[in-house]
């Protein structure tokens, strides 16, 4: 039983890693095709980037464009990262702007994105101007519009996420209140060009909603955000009424709103700036990978590459917690049947509706408590893991969770205590006191989820 079980917890362990491995921006730049920035151009190049692989992309793109001998005078930039995730590079200043774990915008992300805007309003026509985006760039980009303070812009988030508003809800709400999302860095550029490298944590890369499209041409809809403040009683509780009044002025002046952009991801600014979008890695690199190794391991693996517009009460951390247990019953089933090991493998980012009396977790530890207690029993040969890519889950230091027969039956002999952290969204203490936490440190690198179930007879 012991063996069985440290076989699993090792087996997780290196088909996550395998995971986080695959969507190194570094190694995905290095793989990029050669036309990556299309050519180089006769003057300057400029750099600017948020995200929490901004920094590793911004290495990548040093050591492609030493490789093929542009000039390191003329390269210069500023990306915006988390604590944790900063490096020195040669030319690209990385700046570490907000805490660890805390993925809120402060005065330092401010101050870095208006110097982002300056520098690429002293570009001319020869000049390349390149955009590193990559997930969490939204609370890493920050510049209020006018009337609107970072304050209001927290309040609204922080009330936001604890509602369980998804991402594209929370982007919506900010490209409404913000001068540099909805194409407001790309507006700023008066380069020739500005190439947008992307790495996406948003199932489906929808390129508006990756850092809430800091270079997408997309209309702002005062009429859509205000609704979403009202779907999630933000504007009943009074939160930031600034940004109410704000979106009702917008949407009382402003000509009726365009749903889609004509131009899509390649576009012109009004300066003049060539304006085009490359994906470089997504949830779907990562699945894959982690799928090879399960494969790789002896385990006859069934990958489920997450699909966007999910029902929202499919999404939550719980159903899906009620899922995975009953499917790990099933699996653990089959494998106790014939012999051969069985995995799963899939995608995607569970939200959670914060109650106002809430503990400390994250999606993925409270997905991994919701199984747990779910199960009726747990088989000896199952094993569920679920982690973010980043190595940050909600505000907490860990990645994720991992249960197997031994964490489950640790949870499982306190029932209400079990059931109370689920309910006050409090995984972190009991998954910490029973060893079901997966801690990666912060992995330069973020394309959302990835869930594990493995079973061995």
């Amino acid at each position: 039983m012991m063996a069985a079980a440290s076989s699993l917890r090792g087996d997780a362990e290196q088909i996550w890693r395998a995971a986080i491995g695959a969507v190194d921006p570094q190694r995905l730049l290095a793989a990029a095709p050669a036309e990556l920035l299309e050519s180089l151009p006769a003057g300057r190049i400029v750099v600017v980037g948020a995200g929490k692989a901004a920094a590793a992309l911004a290495a990548g793109l040093e050591e492609r464009l030493a490789a093929a001998g542009f000039p390191p005078e003329r390269l210069s930039g500023l990306v915006s990262v988390p604590e944790g995730c900063g490096r020195n590079l040669s030319s690209i200043e990385v700046r570490q702007t907000r805490p660890a774990g805390v993925n809120l915008p402060t005065t330092r992300v401010v101050t870095a994105t208006a110097a982002m805007m300056k520098s690429l309003g002293r570009l001319g026509p020869d000049d390349l101007a390149v955009a590193l985006i990559s997930g969490g760039g939204s609370a890493l980009l920050a510049a209020p519009r006018d009337g609107l303070t970072l304050d209001d812009k927290i309040a609204v988030t922080r009330f936001l996420s604890g509602a369980g508003a998804d991402i594209g809800s929370l982007n919506t709400v900010r490209r409404a209140t913000s001068a540099v999302k909805a194409g407001g860095l790309a507006r700023s550029c008066t380069a020739g060009r500005l190439v947008v490298l992307v790495l996406s944590d948003v199932i489906g890369d929808p390129l508006d909603v990756i850092a809430s499209g800091p270079c997408m041409p997309t209309p702002a809809e005062p009429d859509v955000a205000l609704a979403l403040l009202e779907r999630f009683g933000a504007s009943a509780a009074g939160v930031a009424p600034r940004i109410v009044e704000r979106l009702k002025r917008d949407l009382a002046t402003a000509r009726p709103p365009q749903r889609s952009s004509p131009t899509g991801p390649n576009w012109q600014t009004a300066d003049g700036c060539q304006v085009s979008h490359r994906i470089v890695g997504n949830n779907d690199t990562a699945v894959d990978a982690a799928a090879a190794a399960a494969r790789s391991l002896g385990y006859a693996t069934l990958v489920r590459h997450a699909q966007p517009g999910i029902p929202a009460s499919l999404n939550h951390a719980e159903a899906i917690g009620r899922r995975l247990a009953a499917e790990g019953r099933e699996l653990a089933a089959q494998a106790a049947r014939d012999g051969r090991p069985r995995a799963v493998i899939e995608g995607g980012e569970a939200t959670v509706v914060i109650p106002a009396d809430h503990g400390l977790g994250g999606r993925n530890q409270q997905t991994v408590l919701a199984a747990v207690s779910a199960a009726a029993n747990w088989p000896a040969g199952l094993l569920v893991a679920s982690l973010g890519t980043d190595g940050e889950d909600g505000p907490t230091d860990a990645a994720g969770a991992s249960a197997d027969a031994a964490v489950a039956g640790t949870l499982r002999a306190d029932r209400p205590a079990l059931e109370r952290a689920l309910a006050r969204c409090d995984a972190l203490p009991i998954l910490e006191q029973a060893g079901g936490l997966v801690r990666t440190g912060p992995t330069g690198t973020n394309v959302a989820d990835v869930r594990i179930m493995l079973a061995r007879p």
